[in-house]
This record gives structure tokens, sequence and C-alpha cells, in this order.
């Protein structure tokens, strides 16, 4: 589908929107005009809404101005608390309500006959599927790209665990722009000049003695999302849980999309699986291979052909932008244009030749799928299981007894290298004072790596030091992987790891890792461990408890986890690798292994972990199997 500017565009900047509390959200509203005289329109058309934390000026302009130009009234707001916006910024809590009130201001204006759709990334993702839980009268399409599900299962905490992105995200995008900070110039500067690297570093944070003190609010949401038990009030607002909301949410048309390597590859799978189960509207789900975001100039579009050290080849990319359009063209204006839309289209990652390309990386290849449900009618799902030499097999293990026992010091933790990470980001620190070189300019650091990496650190990880070599090196890394495979295995869909384990200690964690292995070749003499996807357990919230439940020393139990779903053909010679061990640091924050507040003091003990691969106690990954088809 080719798309043409239709129309030319009118703006009204600035436009202040009154919520039910008298708040006021500052808005951009970009009109279709006469290609002529620049008038709007006379007649209605159908609106779209994008609210942001992150400035609606720039991109989100561009975005307006084009959906304008093809017959749409479009809002860019900026949410509560951020930039022009009136009202105190608490991540999340105030946008059900405020997209609701948002949704109908923009139905009743003039310019609107009464259709409204919605759109956005990440932060604009949340905020469309908060919304949709206050079920608004007008709301009649969503196309959701990068969100969450649960904040407690697997956004902000991860089976109890924080995932410390929330931390760089308060510094990096958060306090820096923060309206007291954009109206104090030295508070800007003393904020900019924080670098997330030294903080996370020195960790843990603690309350009133971090550079977040100076913004009260930011620091409040900031540790509330770090140390509350699961049962706080907080798990439950429709602004953090959407899964808690499902039943009374919009019926309406909605796209789901996001990428194997995005930190939200669990949440999108699960959001579609859960609504489109339970509403009658259509709704899809858009898989690639991507991390997290996509190419915004001159407009938005999947455009990267890599994730990370991982190529797959031009075809895997979308045009973003146009697939947005063709969908609401369909739904808003009665278009033919998204008949021809899978109900699932993913990509399946892996069928690439591992040579190295032109830019170092290992081409992994890949090739699009399609499907009517997810996950996928014809997955058997297999148990590979940890044996006491190392090995990964279907076949459970026939010893009675055996277990491996490592040690686990907090002050040096397994380096994270890639994944599904976002926003573990840090600004540049540069000479230049803002004037000349503003925070809107200054190069974002990516501290961990975002997407598939060999797995072995180098001088720029961050927290590795010398000698670097393969992670699978440590000794509190535990590395069961199956023979080389005489035939394909193709996985697609959510993954399961259940380790049994003891500690010496009243608190720890555990981690699991999946890889795709690649034998040595000539370009990569050393080989390949290619990360798919990764999860961690907090002992004391094992089992998706929601309050702590310390556990007894000595005492085996199950700690349950789910690595992020994802689409991956190993090839035959390659090995299926599963890591345990307990901790992937900055990624997830670092247990102290005390038992006591992780947020509270410096307090550090050594626990001793024991994993059992036996009969009584089999660790193993649960891996979503499909045949290999149609493939030579």
């Amino acid at each position: 589908m080719t798309s043409t500017p239709e129309y030319s565009v009118h703006v009204d900047l600035d436009v202040m929107v009154e919520m039910r509390d008298g708040t006021r959200l500052a808005t951009d509203v970009f009109r279709p005009a006469d290609p002529g005289t620049g008038e709007p329109l006379d007649e209605p058309v159908p609106a779209l809404l994008e609210r942001t934390p992150y400035d609606k000026r720039g991109n989100l302009q561009r975005h307006g101005e084009w959906f304008a130009e093809r017959g749409y009234a479009v809002a860019v707001q900026d949410v509560r608390g951020r930039f022009r916006s009136e009202g105190e910024f608490y991540i999340f809590v105030n946008e059900p309500e405020d997209g609701h009130d948002t949704v109908e201001w923009l139905a009743e204006q003039p310019y609107c006959d009464g259709q409204v759709g919605t759109l956005g990334s990440s932060y604009g993702a949340w905020v469309q599927s908060g919304l949709a839980t206050q079920d608004p009268p007008h709301l009649e399409a969503m196309f959701v790209n990068q969100g969450a599900a649960n904040g407690w299962e697997a956004t902000f905490r991860h089976n109890g665990a924080f995932e410390l992105r929330w931390l760089c995200w308060a510094f990096v995008h958060g306090s820096g722009f923060a309206k007291r900070a954009l109206e104090d110039p030295d508070l800007q500067t003393m904020l900019a000049n924080v670098d997330t690297r030294d903080l996370l570093a020195d960790g843990p944070v603690r309350k009133g003695e971090s550079p977040l003190r100076h913004l009260p609010n930011y620091e409040e949401w900031a540790f509330d999302v770090m140390t509350t038990d699961g049962t706080d009030e907080l798990w439950q607002r429709p602004g953090l849980n959407f899964e808690a909301h499902y039943e009374e949410s919009a019926d309406v048309p909605t796209v789901y999309a996001g990428a194997w390597y995005d930190s939200y590859a669990k949440a999108t799978c699960d959001n579609f699986e859960a609504l489109a189960e339970r509403k009658e509207s259509d709704h899809f789900l858009v898989m690639g291979p991507w991390t997290h975001g996509w190419e915004a100039y001159p407009l938005p579009s999947w455009k990267k052909t890599y994730s990370g050290e991982l190529e797959f080849g031009p075809e895997s990319t979308i045009d973003y932008q146009t697939l947005r359009l063709r969908f609401f063209d369909h739904y808003l204006k009665g278009r033919d244009t998204w008949t021809d839309q899978p109900t699932v289209q993913y990509w399946q990652m892996g069928t690439g030749d591992g040579r190295k390309t032109g830019e170092g990386r290992l081409f992994h290849g890949g090739e699009w799928r399609t499907a009517d449900e997810w996950p996928l009618p014809d997955t058997e799902f297999t148990r590979y299981y940890a044996h006491p030499n190392g090995r990964l097999s279907p076949e459970e293990p026939a010893v009675d007894v055996a277990s491996t026992t490592y040690r686990f010091d907090p002050s040096n933790p397994v380096p994270t290298v890639g994944g599904n990470c976002s926003s573990y980001a840090a600004f540049e620190q540069r000479d230049e004072p803002l004037l000349e070189y503003p925070l809107s300019e200054r190069k974002k650091l990516n501290i961990t790596g975002s997407g598939g990496y060999d797995q072995r650190t180098r001088p720029d990880t961050f927290g590795a030091e010398a000698p670097y070599g393969p992670l699978e090196r440590r000794s509190d890394v535990l590395v069961y992987r199956t023979p080389p495979l005489e035939e394909a295995v193709e996985i697609t869909g959510p993954i399961t790891v259940r380790v049994h384990a003891e500690t010496d200690a009243p608190d720890t964690d555990f981690t699991a890792k999946l890889l795709d292995e690649y034998p040595p070749s000539k370009e990569f003499p050393q080989g390949f461990a290619a990360n798919l996807s990764d999860s961690i357990c907090r002992a004391r919230y094992r089992g998706y408890r929601t309050e702590p439940d310390f556990v007894e020393p000595d005492t085996v139990y199950e700690f349950e986890m789910e690595p992020y779903p994802t689409a991956n053909v190993f090839e035959a010679g390659h090995s299926i690798r599963l890591d345990v061990s307990s901790s992937n640091f900055p990624r997830y924050d670092v247990n102290d292994n005390t038992g006591g507040s992780l947020y509270g003091g410096r307090d550090r003990r050594v626990a001793h972990n024991t994993v059992y691969h036996c009969r009584e106690y089999p660790t193993h990954v649960e891996l979503p199997v499909r045949s290999v088809v149609g493939r030579e």
C-alpha cells in the first residue's frame, strides 16, 4: 500500500484540555485542511490520540502532521505533570482517567465524527491500555505497540525482582525533563550531571540520599515501584495492571505489536492472548525480531535489520507507519485495507547460515510466518531436563540424588550482555553547559545492550572485569546444553523454567537464560552463544507471591520462571542451552541474600545455592516445540 498526502494541515498548539479534577493537559491538534486555501475541513473526520511523557513536539509532531494529511484529526498530548501539562507526575497512575477524559473531549469536538482511535509505543502503549480499562464510549480502535500487561509480574518487577531500567528511566527520561527541572536551570544541570552508571555501581540507592530527593514526586514513585510488595494497592491500579481489569476493558479492534527482544515481549503476547479470547472485536498480534522502540526519523518504521549482534536480513523490516494507517483506514473509515492481515504475524528467527556480516554481526536470519491464534495450535510443550554432567535432554534424570552448588556473591554479580532490555541508559557526560548542549540533544548511552549477543564480556560490558570472556566460565553460572542437534528444533511461544534448588540464605535469587549455541566456525572460531530470553525469581516471592515468604535454609524449593516468549529455529549442529545462576545485573537488581530490605541498608552476604537435577527434583526448561515443516 502506498500512501500520498490528500490534505494540508491546520495546527492548534497547546490546547488546554480540562480533566475531571480540573487539571489541564496541553494538547496539540492537527487537522486536515483544504490544500488550496489551508482552511480546516468543514466535515468531521475520525480522530487519533497519542499521549506521551516525552514532549509532544518533534517526532510526534511529524506523526500528527502525517496522519492529518491523510484525513485524520490528530491530538498529541503531554501527560499530566510533563512539559506543558499541569499537575504532578506519578508514573502511569493517572493515565486511565486522563486518557478516558481526553478521548471523550476529542469525540465532542466539531471536527471529529465521534470515532477515536489511539496509538503510541512504550509509555504511549501503557496509556492506551490504561484508558481502555475505563471503556470510553467513543473509543473505536487501538494500535498498542510494545506495552505492559501486569506491572508486578513482568515489567516493574519480575517475580519480585526489580528491573533497574526504571531507576535509569527516572533519571534519563524522567527527572531531567520534570517540570520543576525545566523551570530551574540549576536543578536541571545537577540532574543532567548524574551518571546512572555510577548510581548502579554504587547501589542500592536509598531514599533521601539520591539526586531524586530534589524531586519528591519522582522519588516517591520510584521507591514505590522498587520496594512495595505485590499486596500494595498500587499493583492493582488500572494504570499499572491491565490484566486485573481485562473483563471491563473496551471491546474494540486492537493490534498488539512487539518484538522478541523487546522489554515487553511477554506482556504483548499476554495481552493479545487474553483479550482476543475475551472480546468480540478483531484482535491482532505482530511480533518481529527487533528490540524496544523504532526508527523514528523521518517517520516510524521497523527498518533495523538487526538486534544487538544478530542480523536478520532486509525482509525482517516493516513500514510501521503504513501498517498503522492500513489498520485505522479499515476500522475507522471502512476501507478495504486490512482484510488480508493475518491474526498473528511473527518473525521465526534462526534460519540464517551463521556467516559474519560486513558489520561483524552473525547472520541469524529468519522468515515471516502467520497463524490464526496464540499460542500456536500445533505446539508440543516439551521439557528439556538438566542432568548432572551438564547435559540438557528430553530424557528425565534417572539418578536419585544429584546437585551442583555454587557461591553467589552479590558484590560480584553476573553482568548483563544484551537481552530484553530498554531504558538502561546514561546521559553522555559533556563539559558544555546545557544552554550549548541541551539534554534533548545529548547522546543516551546504552548500558546493557539490547538484543541478541554472544554471551561473553568485553571491556565495555558494564560491571565486567578482566579477564574478559564467556559468561559460562564463571563459577556461579551453571550451563546445561544438548549435544549438537541431529535435526533442527523449532520453537515458537511461551517458555517456562523450573529450577529445583536450595540455599543457605533466608533469601536469594535464581536466574534462567535460554540460548541458541552455534558451533565453532571459520568466522566464529569460538562459536556463538546467542541469548534468546531470560527470567529471574526472587526466593521470597517464588510462585508469583505478592508478599514475602522467606525460604528455610537447606530446604529444596521449586523456583518457577517465565523467560519471555520467542520464535527460533535451533539448526542441526547447534545446541539448545540453559544457563542457571543467581544474578543478571543491571537488568535486575541484585539480592543481598540477607532477607532484609534491599533498599534500606548495605549489608550483604554470600549465599551457597544448590541446584538439583535428579529424579525427585528435575530442573528443566519447557519449550514450545513445533515440527519443522516447509524447509529444505
